[in-house]
C-alpha cells in the first residue's frame, strides 16, 4: 500500500497537468472563433475548431494509460502483500507449535528429578512459613524508620527458621522475573523493600541474600545479644534492649513475607526472599542476573545492596588453615553463635581490632569473663581505643573504661606473624612481645562487596572503594546502590563510602523511593552510635577523624546520661534517623568567646566538634541522646563559628 501511494504522488501531477493543459485548450478554441462558449459539448475536446483536436486526443491518451497502469501496479503490490502476510502467519503458527512441542517434551523429562527431590526434602521436616498474599501490616511512611519496626511477633513465628534454600527445586523456587529486583538481604536491602512497597502497594520485590536468613540488623550481634541472661539466645535470637523490652533481631517474621514461587501470581505483590542464593553474574544490556547455580532472572530495575565483607590480617591469613580455623571474622549470625560457643569453651580470646567492633567485642566478653573466668584481650595498633576516631583524651579514658570491664589492653601492637603450636595461637608482634590464645577475632575493617562490578561494568571507586554513584545513588538508569557498597557524593563533605546502621537505612530508603520515580538526590547526613555497655555511649555524625582539630565540651553526667536510661525514655534500642529536621534551630554564636573548658579526668557527658578549615563536619556527642537533628543541621550549615561553647549549650548538656 505504501509503494502504491508513492507511484500515486508521482503520477497525480502528470494527470492534472493534462487536465488543465485540456481546458486551456477548449478555452483557446472558442476564443479564437471570437466568442466564450457557454458549453462546450464533450465532442468538441477532440474534434473542435482551431486545429488542437490531435493534441488533446494525445494528453487524454496519456492520462488514460497513467490511470491504468496504476491500477495494474497496485493490484500485483496489493496481491503480492497478501501472498506474504499468509506466509509469515503460516512461519508464526509453526513456530509456536514447535515451541509447544519442546515445552512438552522439557517437562515430561523433569518429573523424576523433581520426585526424587521432594523425596529427599521429605525428611528434613522444615517448617515453611505461611503464604501471605498481602502485607499484614502497613507500609512504613518514608518519615518513619524502617530498621526499627514494631515489637517482633512471637517467639514462635520469630524462632522458626526460615525455609531451606534448597527445600523444593529451583525451577519451582525461583521466579524468572521480578519487577524490583534486590540483591542482597541487609538492612538497605530491606529498607528499599518498605520503601518500594510504601510508593507503589502492589510492587512485586524479590530479595535475593546468599545468607540462609531473612533480613535482620547487625547492631545487636556485637551489642545486646551478648548482655542476655537466655542461654538459648543464640537460638532464639531475642534480646531484652536497655530499657528491659524484649524483641528479635529480625526486621520482620517469617509470615510478613511470601514464598518466591507466587511472586509472579500475587494479586497485591508482596515482597519475597530467596535465600541461600548468590548472584554472581549480572548483564546490564540484557537486564538479567545469575545466580551461583545457573538459574537467571530478569528485572525491570535492580538494588545493589550486597554490603561488604570483614577484612582479615594478610599475616594471618598466610598462616595456614590451622590458625584460620581459630580465628572469626565477625560480621554475621553464624558469626555470632560461633564466637558464642567459643567464649563458652576457651580459656582465651584476642580481638585484634581498637575501632567500633572491636571494642563492643571486647567489653561484651568482658563482662561475660567476670563470670567464667574468660581471659579476654584487645591489642591495637593505636595508642589507646578508638583512636582513629576520638581525641586522645577521650580515647585514653575509652581505654580505661575497657579494662574496668575485665579486659586486658595492649596498645601499639603491631602482629608481626601467627603460629599454631600445641593447640594453641602465638602472636608474635613486632617489638617482640608473644601472645598466647586459644581464639583469635579479626576486627580490622570492612571491605565493600564489588563482585559484580566486573560482569555488570560498574565503576569502582579508586579511593572510597565501593560502587561509584550519582546523588540519586544510581549506577546505571535502572540500578542503583544502597548501604555499605555505595560510594555516594555528599553535598557537603564531599566523596564518602560509610558503613553504619543509619545510612544503611536511610540510603536503602532513599533508592527504594527513586526506583519507583522519586528522582531525590542523597543529602541526608547520617549518624551512627556505638555503647559501651549499658552505661557509656556516643552518637556521631559528619567526618569524626582524630587527625583532624577537635573542641570538647563536657559536664557532669547524670543517671539519666546513660544509653539505659535513654532508651527507656524513647522506648527503642535501635538509635537511628527517626528524627525530623524541623526539631533543629540555629545556632547563634557568642559575640563575647567564653574562656574554654577545660577536659577533666571524668566525661561524663559532652559534645566533641571536628573541624576542617574552622568549619564543624563532625559532630560526636558524648552521653547525649536524641539531639542529632541539631548536630545534622549545625554541619549543614558549614558556618564558622566564634565560640564553640556557646554552640555546645543547643544541646542541653549542663541541664541536671
Amino acid at each position: 500500500m505504501l509503494k502504491c501511494r508513492t507511484v500515486w504522488k508521482k503520477l497525480a501531477p502528470l494527470a492534472r497537468s493534462s487536465s488543465t493543459l485540456c481546458r486551456q485548450n477548449v478555452k483557446r478554441t472558442g476564443l479564437n472563433n471570437g466568442r466564450i462558449p457557454t458549453c462546450v459539448p464533450a465532442a468538441n475536446m477532440s474534434t473542435g475548431p482551431g486545429g488542437l483536436g490531435g493534441d488533446n486526443l494525445k494528453y487524454t491518451i496519456m492520462v488514460g494509460a497513467a490511470c491504468v497502469g496504476s491500477l495494474t501496479y497496485a493490484y500485483f503490490l496489493l496481491k503480492g502483500d497478501q501472498k506474504r502476510y499468509q506466509e509469515r502467519i503460516e512461519e508464526i503458527t509453526t513456530r509456536s507449535q514447535r515451541s509447544s512441542k519442546e515445552e512438552a517434551a522439557t517437562v515430561q523429562s523433569e518429573p523424576p528429578a523433581v520426585e526424587a527431590t521432594q523425596t529427599e526434602a521429605v525428611p528434613e521436616s522444615v517448617p515453611e512459613a505461611a503464604p501471605s498474599p498481602e502485607e499484614p501490616s502497613p507500609p512504613a511512611a518514608p518519615a518513619e524508620e524502617p530498621a526499627a519496626p514494631a515489637e517482633a511477633a512471637a517467639p514462635s513465628e520469630t524462632t522458626a527458621p526460615p525455609p531451606a534454600a534448597d527445600s523444593t527445586p529451583a525451577s519451582l523456587k525461583v521466579p524468572s522475573h521480578s519487577p524490583y529486583l534486590l540483591i542482597g538481604g541487609g538492612t538497605a536491602s530491606f529498607a528499599a523493600a518498605r520503601s518500594i512497597r510504601a510508593r507503589d502497594p502492589g510492587a512485586r520485590v524479590l530479595i535475593v541474600t546468599d545468607e540462609p536468613d531473612l533480613p535482620y540488623m547487625r547492631p545487636p550481634l556485637s551489642k545486646e545479644l551478648w548482655f542476655s541472661d537466655d542461654p538459648s539466645v543464640t537460638e532464639t535470637l531475642r534480646f531484652k534492649q536497655w530499657n528491659g523490652k524484649e524483641r528479635s533481631i529480625y526486621f520482620q517474621p517469617p509470615s510478613f513475607y511470601i514464598n518466591s514461587e507466587e511472586l509472579a501470581s500475587a494479586e497485591n505483590g508482596g515482597v519475597a526472599v530467596l535465600t541461600g542464593k548468590k548472584v554472581v553474574h549480572m548483564d546490564v544490556r540484557g537486564n538479567k542476573v545469575k545466580l551461583d547455580d545457573d538459574t537467571e532472572i530478569s528485572y525491570d530495575k535492580c538494588l545493589i545492596a550486597t554490603g561488604g565483607v570483614p577484612r582479615n590480617l594478610q599475616v594471618i591469613e598466610r598462616a595456614g588453615e590451622e590458625v584460620m580455623k581459630k580465628t572469626t571474622l565477625f560480621r554475621k549470625i553464624e558469626d555470632f553463635k560461633s564466637l558464642d560457643n567459643v567464649s563458652r569453651n576457651a580459656k582465651s580470646i584476642t580481638i585484634i581490632g581498637g575501632g567500633f567492633l572491636g571494642s563492643e567485642l571486647a567489653c561484651a566478653l568482658g563482662r561475660r569473663s567476670t563470670e567464667s573466668g574468660l581471659e579476654v584481650i584487645q591489642m591495637f595498633p593505636e595508642k589507646g581505643n578508638m583512636g582513629k576516631v576520638l581525641p586522645e583524651y577521650l580515647s585514653n579514658w575509652t581505654t580505661e573504661k575497657v579494662k574496668r570491664e575485665g579486659v586486658k589492653v595492649i596498645a601499639e601492637a603491631l602482629v608481626k606473624s601467627v603460629t599454631c603450636k600445641d593447640d594453641k595461637l602465638e602472636i608474635h608482634l613486632k617489638d617482640g612481645r608473644l601472645v598466647k590464645t586459644d581464639h583469635i577475632v579479626a576486627a580490622v575493617g570492612l571491605e565493600p562487596n564489588v563482585d559484580l562490578a566486573k560482569s555488570a561494568g560498574l565503576e569502582v571507586d579508586s579511593d572510597f572503594g565501593g560502587y561509584r554513584v550519582n546523588a540519586e545513588l544510581q549506577a546505571r538508569s535502572n540500578i542503583w546502590v544502597a548501604g555499605d557498597a555505595a560510594c555516594f557524593y555528599d553535598i557537603r563533605l564531599g566523596r564518602r563510602r560509610v558503613e553504619h546502621h543509619d545510612h544503611a537505612v536511610v540510603s536503602g530508603r532513599l533508592a527504594g523511593e527513586n526506583m519507583t520515580g522519586a528522582s531525590k538526590p542523597y543529602w541526608h547526613q547520617s549518624m551512627f552510635w556505638s555503647d559501651l555497655g549499658p552505661d557509656v555511649g556516643y552518637e556521631a555524625i559528619g567526618i569524626v577523624d582524630s587527625s583532624l582539630p577537635t573542641v570538647g565540651v563536657f559536664a557532669k553526667a547524670t543517671a539519666k546520661d546513660t544509653p539505659k536510661a535513654a532508651t527507656e525514655k524513647s522506648g527503642t534500642g535501635i538509635r537511628s534517623e527517626s528524627e525530623t529536621e524541623d526539631t533543629a534551630t540555629s545556632p547563634v554564636a557568642s559575640v563575647t568567646p567564653l574562656p574554654p573548658v577545660a577536659h577533666k579526668d571524668d566525661y561524663g557527658k559532652g559534645v566533641i566538634f571536628y573541624l576542617r578549615d574552622k568549619v564543624v563536619v563532625g559532630i560526636i556527642l558524648w552521653n547525649v541522646f536524641n539531639r542529632m537533628p541539631i548536630a545534622r543541621k549545625i554541619i549543614k550549615d558549614g558556618e564558622e563559628h566564634a565560640d564553640l561553647n556557646e554552640v555546645a549549650k543547643l544541646f542541653n548538656i549542663h541541664e541536671d
